[in-house]
Protein backbone atom coordinates (compact mmCIF):
# COMPACT_ATOMS: atom_id res chain seq x y z
CA UNK A 1 0.00 0.00 0.00
CA UNK A 2 1.64 2.86 -0.97
CA UNK A 3 -0.10 5.79 0.98
CA UNK A 4 0.56 3.52 3.83
CA UNK A 5 3.88 2.82 3.07
CA UNK A 6 4.15 6.82 2.98
CA UNK A 7 2.71 7.19 6.28
CA UNK A 8 4.91 4.76 8.09
CA UNK A 9 8.11 5.80 6.70
CA UNK A 10 7.66 9.44 8.30
CA UNK A 11 10.32 8.90 11.30
CA UNK A 12 12.41 8.12 8.72
CA UNK A 13 11.78 11.50 7.06
CA UNK A 14 12.26 13.40 10.22
CA UNK A 15 15.13 11.42 10.89
CA UNK A 16 16.85 12.39 7.71
CA UNK A 17 15.37 16.50 8.80
CA UNK A 18 17.32 15.87 12.01
CA UNK A 19 20.62 14.72 10.29
CA UNK A 20 20.72 18.07 8.36
CA UNK A 21 20.64 19.82 11.81
CA UNK A 22 23.35 17.68 13.63
CA UNK A 23 26.36 19.57 12.55
CA UNK A 24 25.41 22.64 14.17
CA UNK A 25 25.63 21.14 17.45
CA UNK A 26 29.25 19.97 19.18
CA UNK A 27 27.84 17.69 21.77
CA UNK A 28 25.17 14.50 21.30
CA UNK A 29 23.03 15.24 23.78
CA UNK A 30 21.97 18.88 23.09
CA UNK A 31 21.50 17.11 19.36
CA UNK A 32 19.16 14.86 20.03
CA UNK A 33 17.09 17.02 22.56
CA UNK A 34 16.99 19.43 19.54
CA UNK A 35 15.32 16.47 17.88
CA UNK A 36 12.85 15.33 20.01
CA UNK A 37 11.87 19.06 20.54
CA UNK A 38 10.96 18.76 16.67
CA UNK A 39 9.13 15.50 17.08
CA UNK A 40 7.09 16.84 19.73
CA UNK A 41 5.91 19.85 17.72
CA UNK A 42 4.44 17.19 15.64
CA UNK A 43 2.69 15.61 18.79
CA UNK A 44 -0.61 15.92 19.91
CA UNK A 45 0.32 18.61 22.86
CA UNK A 46 -2.38 20.76 23.77
CA UNK A 47 0.11 23.48 23.78
CA UNK A 48 3.68 23.16 23.17
CA UNK A 49 5.13 24.79 26.27
CA UNK A 50 8.20 23.87 27.82
CA UNK A 51 5.92 21.73 30.26
CA UNK A 52 4.00 19.95 27.53
CA UNK A 53 6.91 19.45 25.23
CA UNK A 54 9.09 17.91 28.18
CA UNK A 55 6.30 15.66 28.93
CA UNK A 56 5.62 14.21 25.27
CA UNK A 57 9.02 13.86 25.30
CA UNK A 58 9.37 11.69 28.16
CA UNK A 59 11.04 14.16 30.35
CA UNK A 60 10.52 14.74 34.37
CA UNK A 61 11.37 18.32 34.56
CA UNK A 62 11.41 21.03 31.18
CA UNK A 63 15.28 21.64 32.05
CA UNK A 64 16.52 19.88 29.20
CA UNK A 65 13.96 21.28 26.32
CA UNK A 66 14.63 24.96 27.85
CA UNK A 67 18.31 24.50 27.49
CA UNK A 68 17.80 24.10 23.78
CA UNK A 69 16.01 27.80 23.51
CA UNK A 70 18.95 29.07 26.16
CA UNK A 71 21.83 27.62 26.80
CA UNK A 72 23.29 25.25 24.59
CA UNK A 73 25.33 26.57 21.88
CA UNK A 74 24.13 26.24 18.35
CA UNK A 75 23.48 28.71 15.45
CA UNK A 76 19.74 29.61 14.94
CA UNK A 77 20.53 31.26 11.23
CA UNK A 78 22.23 28.08 10.42
CA UNK A 79 18.92 26.43 11.20
CA UNK A 80 16.90 28.47 9.60
CA UNK A 81 19.07 28.57 6.18
CA UNK A 82 18.88 24.72 6.58
CA UNK A 83 14.74 25.08 6.35
CA UNK A 84 14.88 27.52 3.76
CA UNK A 85 16.68 24.70 1.57
CA UNK A 86 14.46 21.68 3.11
CA UNK A 87 11.09 24.04 1.46
CA UNK A 88 12.80 24.79 -2.07
CA UNK A 89 13.59 21.16 -2.28
CA UNK A 90 10.07 19.72 -1.97
CA UNK A 91 8.23 22.92 -3.23
CA UNK A 92 10.61 24.88 -4.96
CA UNK A 93 8.94 26.72 -8.29
CA UNK A 94 9.69 28.93 -11.15
CA UNK A 95 5.91 30.08 -10.76
CA UNK A 96 7.29 30.19 -6.99
CA UNK A 97 6.14 33.67 -4.48
CA UNK A 98 7.79 35.12 -1.62
CA UNK A 99 4.97 36.79 0.68
CA UNK A 100 5.64 38.72 3.91
CA UNK A 101 3.58 39.81 6.50
CA UNK A 102 3.84 40.28 10.30
CA UNK A 103 1.52 38.29 13.33
CA UNK A 104 1.09 38.98 16.76
CA UNK A 105 2.43 36.77 19.64
CA UNK A 106 0.25 38.48 22.73
CA UNK A 107 2.18 38.51 26.13
CA UNK A 108 0.63 39.23 29.83
CA UNK A 109 4.15 40.62 31.02
CA UNK A 110 6.41 43.35 30.26
CA UNK A 111 10.15 41.22 30.30
CA UNK A 112 9.83 39.26 26.55
CA UNK A 113 12.14 40.62 23.91
CA UNK A 114 10.44 43.59 22.03
CA UNK A 115 7.16 43.33 23.76
CA UNK A 116 5.28 46.27 23.83
CA UNK A 117 1.81 47.84 23.48
CA UNK A 118 1.53 48.13 19.97
CA UNK A 119 -0.62 46.90 17.05
CA UNK A 120 -1.35 43.33 16.30
CA UNK A 121 -3.77 41.94 13.58
CA UNK A 122 -3.94 38.87 15.52
CA UNK A 123 -5.53 40.67 18.42
CA UNK A 124 -7.78 43.35 16.15
CA UNK A 125 -5.83 46.21 17.78
CA UNK A 126 -3.43 47.72 20.20
CA UNK A 127 -2.50 45.13 22.52
CA UNK A 128 0.83 43.68 24.51
CA UNK A 129 2.33 41.70 22.10
CA UNK A 130 5.66 40.70 20.10
CA UNK A 131 5.64 41.06 16.40
CA UNK A 132 7.48 38.52 14.16
CA UNK A 133 7.83 39.13 10.53
CA UNK A 134 7.53 36.25 8.41
CA UNK A 135 8.67 35.15 4.39
CA UNK A 136 6.37 32.62 2.89
CA UNK A 137 7.22 30.75 0.32
CA UNK A 138 3.99 29.66 -1.98
CA UNK A 139 4.26 27.59 -5.18
CA UNK A 140 1.66 25.31 -6.44
CA UNK A 141 2.68 23.06 -4.29
CA UNK A 142 2.20 24.13 -1.64
CA UNK A 143 4.05 26.74 0.69
CA UNK A 144 5.56 26.99 4.06
CA UNK A 145 7.23 29.63 6.09
CA UNK A 146 11.15 29.88 5.18
CA UNK A 147 12.72 33.18 7.44
CA UNK A 148 11.80 35.20 10.34
CA UNK A 149 12.41 38.43 11.99
CA UNK A 150 11.25 39.68 15.58
CA UNK A 151 10.75 43.70 15.28
CA UNK A 152 11.99 45.53 18.06
CA UNK A 153 10.48 48.95 19.09
CA UNK A 154 11.99 51.99 19.05
CA UNK A 155 11.43 52.07 23.13
CA UNK A 156 13.88 48.43 23.10
CA UNK A 157 16.49 50.00 21.20
CA UNK A 158 17.41 53.10 23.22
CA UNK A 159 16.83 50.92 26.61
CA UNK A 160 19.80 49.60 27.17
CA UNK A 161 19.18 47.80 30.91
CA UNK A 162 16.17 46.05 28.88
CA UNK A 163 18.45 44.91 26.11
CA UNK A 164 20.93 43.12 28.67
CA UNK A 165 18.31 41.63 30.45
CA UNK A 166 16.84 39.44 27.38
CA UNK A 167 20.22 39.28 25.76
CA UNK A 168 19.57 41.22 22.57
CA UNK A 169 23.20 41.33 20.21
CA UNK A 170 24.50 45.04 20.11
CA UNK A 171 24.43 44.35 16.52
CA UNK A 172 20.66 45.00 16.49
CA UNK A 173 19.45 48.24 15.69
CA UNK A 174 15.85 49.59 14.96
CA UNK A 175 14.29 48.38 11.68
CA UNK A 176 10.81 48.93 10.44
CA UNK A 177 8.83 46.12 9.46
CA UNK A 178 9.17 46.80 5.89
CA UNK A 179 13.31 46.92 6.00
CA UNK A 180 13.29 43.60 8.25
CA UNK A 181 11.32 42.66 5.19
CA UNK A 182 13.72 44.14 2.70
CA UNK A 183 16.25 42.09 4.59
CA UNK A 184 14.73 38.18 4.45
CA UNK A 185 14.08 38.96 0.82
CA UNK A 186 17.29 39.93 -0.58
CA UNK A 187 18.75 36.93 1.60
CA UNK A 188 16.08 34.63 -0.33
CA UNK A 189 17.06 36.21 -3.58
CA UNK A 190 20.47 35.70 -2.83
CA UNK A 191 20.47 32.13 -2.24
CA UNK A 192 18.78 31.19 -5.39
CA UNK A 193 15.52 30.77 -4.42
CA UNK A 194 13.32 30.42 -7.33
CA UNK A 195 10.51 33.50 -7.30
CA UNK A 196 8.38 34.87 -9.88
CA UNK A 197 6.80 37.50 -7.82
CA UNK A 198 7.19 38.99 -4.29
CA UNK A 199 3.62 39.90 -2.48
CA UNK A 200 2.94 41.77 0.92
CA UNK A 201 0.29 43.81 2.58
CA UNK A 202 -0.09 47.57 2.73
CA UNK A 203 2.75 48.02 5.15
CA UNK A 204 5.21 46.72 2.46
CA UNK A 205 3.40 48.01 -0.66
CA UNK A 206 3.64 51.47 0.84
CA UNK A 207 7.37 51.59 1.47
CA UNK A 208 9.07 53.26 -1.18
CA UNK A 209 12.26 51.52 -0.14
CA UNK A 210 11.32 47.87 -0.83
CA UNK A 211 10.02 48.72 -4.05
CA UNK A 212 12.86 50.88 -5.53
CA UNK A 213 15.40 47.39 -4.52
CA UNK A 214 12.87 45.08 -5.80
CA UNK A 215 13.24 47.11 -8.94
CA UNK A 216 16.75 47.31 -9.10
CA UNK A 217 17.03 43.90 -8.89
CA UNK A 218 14.20 43.14 -11.79
CA UNK A 219 12.36 41.47 -9.30
CA UNK A 220 8.64 41.30 -10.44
CA UNK A 221 6.17 42.47 -7.47
CA UNK A 222 2.46 42.78 -6.55
CA UNK A 223 2.10 44.83 -3.16
CA UNK A 224 -1.12 45.70 -1.60
CA UNK A 225 -1.53 49.77 -1.10
CA UNK A 226 -3.92 52.31 0.63
CA UNK A 227 -6.63 53.91 -1.24
CA UNK A 228 -4.93 57.28 -0.32
CA UNK A 229 -1.56 56.18 -1.89
CA UNK A 230 -0.66 58.21 -5.34
CA UNK A 231 0.81 57.37 -8.21
CA UNK A 232 1.98 59.40 -11.33
CA UNK A 233 -0.80 58.31 -14.16
CA UNK A 234 -3.26 59.55 -16.95
CA UNK A 235 -6.73 60.41 -15.31
CA UNK A 236 -9.30 61.73 -18.18
CA UNK A 237 -6.39 62.46 -20.26
CA UNK A 238 -4.61 64.39 -18.00
CA UNK A 239 -1.25 63.32 -16.06
CA UNK A 240 -0.67 63.77 -13.01
CA UNK A 241 -0.74 62.38 -9.32
CA UNK A 242 -3.59 60.58 -8.66
CA UNK A 243 -4.58 58.55 -5.36
CA UNK A 244 -5.81 54.89 -6.26
CA UNK A 245 -9.30 55.82 -4.99
CA UNK A 246 -9.84 58.41 -8.04
CA UNK A 247 -8.44 56.06 -10.50
CA UNK A 248 -10.52 53.13 -9.50
CA UNK A 249 -13.58 55.96 -9.48
CA UNK A 250 -12.49 57.18 -12.95
CA UNK A 251 -12.39 53.53 -14.80
CA UNK A 252 -15.42 52.81 -16.95
CA UNK A 253 -17.63 49.81 -17.16
CA UNK A 254 -15.54 48.43 -20.08
CA UNK A 255 -12.88 48.22 -18.28
CA UNK A 256 -13.41 45.91 -15.30
CA UNK A 257 -13.32 42.18 -15.99
CA UNK A 258 -14.37 39.26 -13.63
CA UNK A 259 -11.54 37.26 -13.12
CA UNK A 260 -10.48 34.75 -10.40
CA UNK A 261 -7.99 35.53 -7.95
CA UNK A 262 -7.44 31.37 -7.32
CA UNK A 263 -10.00 28.65 -6.27
CA UNK A 264 -11.01 28.31 -2.57
CA UNK A 265 -12.71 25.75 -0.78
CA UNK A 266 -15.70 27.26 -1.57
CA UNK A 267 -15.55 27.70 -5.50
CA UNK A 268 -13.61 30.11 -7.49
CA UNK A 269 -13.16 33.80 -5.85
CA UNK A 270 -14.04 35.92 -8.20
CA UNK A 271 -13.68 39.74 -8.33
CA UNK A 272 -13.91 42.59 -10.84
CA UNK A 273 -10.56 43.81 -11.89
CA UNK A 274 -9.04 46.46 -13.86
CA UNK A 275 -5.65 48.00 -13.76
CA UNK A 276 -3.97 51.33 -14.93
CA UNK A 277 -0.40 52.20 -16.58
CA UNK A 278 1.71 54.28 -14.72
CA UNK A 279 2.46 57.39 -17.05
CA UNK A 280 5.65 56.90 -18.15
CA UNK A 281 8.25 59.47 -16.47
CA UNK A 282 12.18 58.86 -18.08
CA UNK A 283 13.32 56.67 -20.81
CA UNK A 284 10.53 54.10 -22.58
CA UNK A 285 10.82 50.56 -21.24
CA UNK A 286 10.31 47.79 -23.06
CA UNK A 287 10.40 44.56 -21.35
CA UNK A 288 9.18 46.25 -17.69
CA UNK A 289 5.83 47.82 -16.85
CA UNK A 290 4.63 49.63 -13.62
CA UNK A 291 0.54 49.39 -13.08
CA UNK A 292 -2.21 50.36 -10.50
CA UNK A 293 -4.27 46.68 -9.70
CA UNK A 294 -7.78 47.27 -8.68
CA UNK A 295 -9.92 44.53 -7.23
CA UNK A 296 -13.72 45.32 -6.45
CA UNK A 297 -15.79 42.60 -4.42
CA UNK A 298 -18.56 41.85 -7.13
CA UNK A 299 -21.45 42.06 -3.89
CA UNK A 300 -19.94 45.43 -2.36
CA UNK A 301 -18.62 48.03 -5.18
CA UNK A 302 -17.38 50.32 -2.52
CA UNK A 303 -15.36 47.19 -1.51
CA UNK A 304 -12.14 47.41 -3.39
CA UNK A 305 -8.36 46.72 -2.99
CA UNK A 306 -5.17 48.14 -4.86
CA UNK A 307 -2.03 47.02 -5.40
CA UNK A 308 0.96 48.40 -7.16
CA UNK A 309 2.84 46.32 -10.10
CA UNK A 310 5.92 45.89 -11.24
CA UNK A 311 6.48 43.32 -13.66
CA UNK A 312 7.52 42.18 -17.38
CA UNK A 313 5.05 44.34 -19.92
CA UNK A 314 3.46 41.39 -21.56
CA UNK A 315 1.73 40.08 -18.35
CA UNK A 316 -1.96 39.85 -19.02
CA UNK A 317 -4.92 40.78 -16.08
CA UNK A 318 -5.33 37.07 -15.25
CA UNK A 319 -2.17 36.23 -14.44
CA UNK A 320 -2.21 39.52 -11.98
CA UNK A 321 -5.42 38.32 -10.69
CA UNK A 322 -4.11 35.01 -9.39
CA UNK A 323 -0.78 36.26 -7.81
CA UNK A 324 -2.52 38.73 -6.14
CA UNK A 325 -4.83 36.35 -4.37
CA UNK A 326 -1.87 34.06 -3.43
CA UNK A 327 -0.79 36.87 -0.53
CA UNK A 328 -3.07 34.46 1.31
CA UNK A 329 -0.84 31.55 1.40
CA UNK A 330 0.87 33.80 4.24
CA UNK A 331 -2.17 34.00 6.71
CA UNK A 332 -2.99 30.10 6.25
CA UNK A 333 0.77 29.45 6.75
CA UNK A 334 0.53 31.56 10.61
CA UNK A 335 -3.08 29.97 11.05
CA UNK A 336 -1.69 26.23 10.58
CA UNK A 337 2.01 27.06 12.41
CA UNK A 338 -0.32 28.20 15.68
CA UNK A 339 -2.51 25.51 15.16
CA UNK A 340 -0.46 22.72 14.62
CA UNK A 341 3.17 23.38 15.64
CA UNK A 342 3.05 25.78 18.33
CA UNK A 343 4.27 28.80 16.80
CA UNK A 344 3.01 30.74 19.50
CA UNK A 345 3.31 28.60 22.47
CA UNK A 346 6.45 29.31 23.36
CA UNK A 347 7.44 30.37 26.89
CA UNK A 348 10.93 32.34 26.60
CA UNK A 349 11.83 35.76 27.01
CA UNK A 350 15.19 36.00 25.04
CA UNK A 351 15.90 37.16 22.09
CA UNK A 352 17.74 33.77 21.18
CA UNK A 353 15.01 32.08 22.50
CA UNK A 354 12.29 33.17 20.46
CA UNK A 355 14.22 33.27 17.07
CA UNK A 356 15.57 29.58 18.54
CA UNK A 357 11.49 28.40 18.87
CA UNK A 358 10.43 29.84 15.93
CA UNK A 359 13.02 28.13 13.63
CA UNK A 360 12.24 25.01 15.16
CA UNK A 361 8.41 25.29 14.60
CA UNK A 362 9.52 26.58 11.30
CA UNK A 363 11.37 23.07 11.03
CA UNK A 364 8.24 21.02 12.07
CA UNK A 365 5.52 22.96 9.36
CA UNK A 366 8.40 22.59 6.84
CA UNK A 367 8.10 18.64 7.04
CA UNK A 368 4.78 18.32 7.19
CA UNK A 369 4.85 20.71 4.21
CA UNK A 370 7.15 17.80 2.58
CA UNK A 371 5.28 14.81 3.69
CA UNK A 372 2.19 16.53 2.09
CA UNK A 373 4.01 16.30 -1.64
CA UNK A 374 4.62 13.31 -1.07
CA UNK A 375 1.46 11.62 0.61
CA UNK A 376 -0.49 13.42 -2.35
CA UNK A 377 1.79 11.94 -5.27
CA UNK A 378 0.19 8.45 -4.13
CA UNK A 379 -2.92 7.25 -5.36
CA UNK A 380 -5.83 6.95 -3.27
CA UNK A 381 -7.06 3.86 -0.90
CA UNK A 382 -9.20 2.61 1.26
CA UNK A 383 -10.90 -0.57 -0.01
CA UNK A 384 -11.67 -1.63 -3.70
CA UNK A 385 -14.21 1.39 -4.41
CA UNK A 386 -11.44 3.92 -3.38
CA UNK A 387 -11.20 5.36 -6.71
CA UNK A 388 -14.62 6.14 -7.94
CA UNK A 389 -15.64 8.64 -4.65
CA UNK A 390 -14.73 11.90 -4.26
CA UNK A 391 -11.51 12.92 -1.87
CA UNK A 392 -9.12 15.65 -1.31
CA UNK A 393 -6.17 15.32 -0.48
CA UNK A 394 -4.06 15.11 2.11
CA UNK A 395 -3.72 18.07 4.30
CA UNK A 396 -0.70 19.83 6.66
CA UNK A 397 -3.19 19.39 9.67
CA UNK A 398 -4.44 16.11 8.39
CA UNK A 399 -0.95 14.91 8.14
CA UNK A 400 0.00 16.44 11.62
CA UNK A 401 -2.95 14.98 13.05
CA UNK A 402 -1.78 11.12 11.26
CA UNK A 403 1.46 11.40 12.91
CA UNK A 404 0.00 12.25 16.49
CA UNK A 405 -2.20 8.91 16.33
CA UNK A 406 0.34 7.37 15.04
CA UNK A 407 2.82 8.38 18.27
CA UNK A 408 -0.26 8.01 20.83
CA UNK A 409 -1.73 5.03 19.69
CA UNK A 410 1.13 2.47 19.18
CA UNK A 411 -1.47 -0.22 19.20
CA UNK A 412 -4.20 0.90 17.06
CA UNK A 413 -4.18 -1.24 13.73
CA UNK A 414 -2.58 1.48 10.79
CA UNK A 415 -5.56 -0.12 8.61
CA UNK A 416 -8.06 2.02 11.17
CA UNK A 417 -6.30 4.92 11.37
CA UNK A 418 -5.83 5.31 7.12
CA UNK A 419 -9.90 4.45 7.25
CA UNK A 420 -10.56 7.49 9.48
CA UNK A 421 -8.26 9.63 7.36
CA UNK A 422 -10.02 8.37 4.03
CA UNK A 423 -13.62 9.56 5.91
CA UNK A 424 -13.00 12.64 6.47
CA UNK A 425 -11.33 13.57 3.73
CA UNK A 426 -13.80 12.01 1.18
CA UNK A 427 -16.44 13.84 3.40
CA UNK A 428 -14.56 17.01 3.17
CA UNK A 429 -14.64 16.70 -1.04
CA UNK A 430 -18.63 16.17 -0.89
CA UNK A 431 -18.49 19.32 1.25
CA UNK A 432 -16.54 20.76 -1.51
CA UNK A 433 -18.75 19.93 -4.23
CA UNK A 434 -21.17 21.05 -2.66
CA UNK A 435 -19.86 24.45 -2.70
CA UNK A 436 -18.93 24.56 -5.84
CA UNK A 437 -22.14 23.59 -7.41
CA UNK A 438 -24.21 26.22 -5.03
CA UNK A 439 -21.63 29.01 -6.52
CA UNK A 440 -22.74 31.04 -9.58
CA UNK A 441 -19.58 31.43 -12.28
CA UNK A 442 -19.14 34.30 -14.47
CA UNK A 443 -17.71 34.01 -17.86
CA UNK A 444 -13.96 35.51 -17.63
Amino acid sequence: MIVADGVLAWRDDLDVLKQRLGPLFVRPEPRRQAGLYLEALLSGAPRKNGWQLAEQIGDARPWRTQRVLSHVHWDQDAARDICRDYVIEHIGSPDGVLVADETGFLKKGTHSAGVARQYSGTAGGIDNCQIGVFLTYASSQGHALIDRALYLPEAWCADAARRDEVAIPEAVEFATKPVLARQMIERALDAGVPCAWVLGDEIYGSDHKLRAALEQREQAYVLTVRSNEQVWAVREKKTGWYTAAELAEAQPAGAWRCLSAGAGTKGERLYDWARVPFARRGPPQTHWQHWLLIRRNRQDPDDMAYYVVFGPATTRLATLARVAGRRWTVEECFEVAKQEVGLDDYEVRSWQGWYRHITLAMLALAFLVAMRVKLNASPPQSGDDAPSRPLVGFSVCEIRHLISRLLLMAGLALKAILDWSFWRRMHQAVAKLCHWKAREFCPT
